[in-house]
């Protein structure tokens, strides 16, 4: 049976039927089609690529076209995976003419489903304008990647009653303005269900717990390839990097060693062509 891609109002059911939504993070065609294989529900080109793919220290240095090359990638390898677009800094902020703008370019340029964008209050105007434009949007809050320095470094949030009361209000304002969808990073799960309960749209998780209305990871994480630092909530199912340095330390060994390449690892020339050749050079 070919897989169906989901939409807004299957995501809406799965949520009342108390059926996870799994998902994972792609920024190439390789990712995307695997996950796709996997079963995944929905992928994320998230700015997350900044530290996973480019090196850099967070977030903050990522632009549109970097995101939107990868959007088309991830495209491209997962046809049947409804695909979101991660707004990257300074797309959205600078005003509501240019966040509508730009959340039309990931549409246009790289055929996501829908688009992403961190913030609570001070961007429902933003969230409002984008949904108002005919494309689906979907929230962010807690731990905001892109505000980690207003935030004190990647810290978790909500863990008093008061910040825990903050996000609420955030999370109503946003299904408020329209957004179809909440993300919520890093935060007690107590939290993350009593946003749950309070919003008709789904509320999604990552490091926020099991009460969710589904998960999201990083598949840098996932596959033990980003190694810098490891989130509390990570759990790696593979070790890649361990293995992937491993291969190449056998390559390099082999190669060095004479080991390869073997015959069977060269192209023969047609039988008699040899002795032309050298009758040519002669």
């Amino acid at each position: 049976m070919k897989k169906k891609k989901l939409s807004r109002l299957d995501l809406l059911k799965m949520k009342k039927a108390g059926q996870k939504v799994i998902w994972i993070t792609a920024y190439d065609f390789w990712t995307a089609s695997f996950a796709e294989q996997a079963g995944m529900d929905m992928l994320l080109v998230g700015d997350s690529l900044g530290m996973c793919v480019y090196g850099y220290e967070g977030t903050v240095p990522v632009t549109m076209d970097q995101c939107l090359w990868h959007c088309e990638a991830v495209r491209r390898g997962a046809s049947k995976t409804f695909v979101i677009g991660d707004m990257p800094f300074l797309s959205y902020q600078v005003s509501i003419e240019e966040a509508v703008r730009n959340a039309g370019r990931f549409y246009k340029e790289a055929g996501v489903d829908a688009i992403k964008l961190e913030g609570g209050l001070r961007v429902c105007p933003q969230i409002k304008a984008i949904a108002d434009a005919g494309m689906l949007v979907m929230g962010h809050i807690g731990l905001t990647p892109q505000s980690s320095g207003q935030l004190g470094g990647f810290k978790a949030q909500g863990r008093t009653a008061e910040t825990a009361k903050e996000l609420i209000e955030d999370a109503r304002a946003i299904e408020e303005a329209g957004a179809f969808a909440l993300l919520v990073e890093a935060v007690p799960p107590e939290v993350c269900g009593l946003i749950r309960d309070r919003l008709n749209i789904p509320v999604y998780s990552i490091g926020a717990g099991w009460e969710a209305d589904g998960q999201l990871m990083i598949s840098s994480d996932v596959l033990g390839i980003f190694q810098a630092f490891t989130p509390k909530f990570v759990k790696k199912y593979e070790n890649l990097g361990q293995k992937t340095v491993s291969a190449f330390e056998q390559y390099v060994q082999e190669a060095r060693d004479g080991d390869f390449p073997k015959d069977e690892h060269a192209y023969k020339m047609v039988d008699g062509e040899l002795s032309k050749l050298k009758e040519l050079l002669d």
